[in-house]
């Protein structure tokens, strides 16, 4: 019995580790596996195809209370982002108008990235495998210096589905896991079970990790590296069938990747592989604080014509 169960241990721990060394040795899949997407050669929307009236109408069942709680960190120019994306912000008198109610006006510039700042959505355009992008769209059949001609992100629209926290930090007793962390497919479904919910295709599947704890206040780290999903937990997901992935991290996944020969190779099973959307920059200790693990997840980007994301602000509406 003992030999049994000896065997046993080890024959998991070499399923495991070959599935981690699979994982270690992710190359992106040739355009004949990838192309043409499940939803159509011609489809721009990828999971967003999962927005309809029975959608919005199930998840709507799970607002009880009618609480709001808001997931989008504060854009402005301290912000946690890469050195490399700029947000400056100038007020200027708009209005001194005539007229004995003395009517005044102020407005601002806003000088930034707009479609990858603060929290934020990774449309189709943002990523590419060999100058392919989603439903292998070529970068030069659709590039133009005013943004893309196709799977831009007013393709998007409005999103309202049902939201699941996973909370991984939670199941490692952990208020931030390390800088470096790869998150597993094993941790997923433990996360899951000790919170007693399972995926559902067209959930808006987000992730604790405790890293946004840092944001605004220790830019350098928050930037640097951080915890996040493995090459195999992301493809673990997309078999969930999402309608997006998040996180309150930078790039939602782990970061640098393990394998130093891989960079952010879960953008590109995301959004070129599978055509699922990125959110990024989450704010989630009050959702996971309070233990709120199902609920309402809605936002929508800004109708940026041709863009490559989007700064949002989503909510949680329990």
């Amino acid at each position: 019995m003992i030999k049994r169960t000896v065997a046993g241990v080890v024959g998991v721990v070499v399923v495991l580790a070959a599935g981690a060394a699979a994982a270690q040795g992710w190359r992106p899949p040739p355009e004949s596996q990838r192309c043409p997407s499940k939803w159509g050669a011609n489809d721009q929307r990828g999971a967003a195809n999962h927005m309809k009236p029975e959608t919005i109408l199930r998840a709507a069942k799970l607002i009880r209370t009618g609480e709001v709680i808001e997931l989008a960190h504060m854009l402005n120019a301290p912000s946690s982002n890469s050195p490399a994306r700029v947000f400056s912000m100038v007020t200027k008198r708009s209005a001194q108008a005539p007229g004995v109610n003395q009517r005044g006006g102020n407005e601002e510039i806003v000088t930034t990235e707009l479609g990858q700042i603060g929290t934020q959505f990774d449309a189709f355009p943002h990523q590419m495998i060999a100058g392919r992008m989603y439903n292998c769209v070529k970068l030069e059949d659709v590039e133009t210096r005013n943004g893309f001609s196709k799977l831009g992100v007013e393709n998007v629209g409005m999103l309202f589905t049902r939201g699941v926290l996973i909370d991984v930090a939670a199941l490692k007793g952990l208020e931030m896991l390390g800088d470096n962390y790869e998150i597993t497919v094993d941790d997923l479904q433990q996360a899951l079970a000790r919170q007693k919910l399972a995926l559902q295709p067209g959930d808006a599947v987000i992730i604790h990790t405790g890293w946004g704890k840092l944001w605004g206040k220790d830019s350098a780290r928050y930037t640097r590296s951080n915890p996040g999903i493995g090459v195999a937990a992301a493809e673990w997901l997309a078999k969930q069938d999402p309608l997006l992935l998040g996180a309150d991290n930078a790039p939602v996944e782990v970061s640098p990747n393990p394998d130093k020969q891989l960079s952010l190779p879960v953008h590109q099973i995301a959004l070129v592989v599978n055509g699922i959307h990125l959110l990024e920059n989450l704010k989630l200790d009050e959702l996971a604080a309070r233990r709120v693990h199902e609920f309402v997840l809605t936002l929508q980007p800004l109708k940026i014509k041709g863009g490559t994301g989007s700064t949002v602000a989503p909510a949680a509406i329990r």
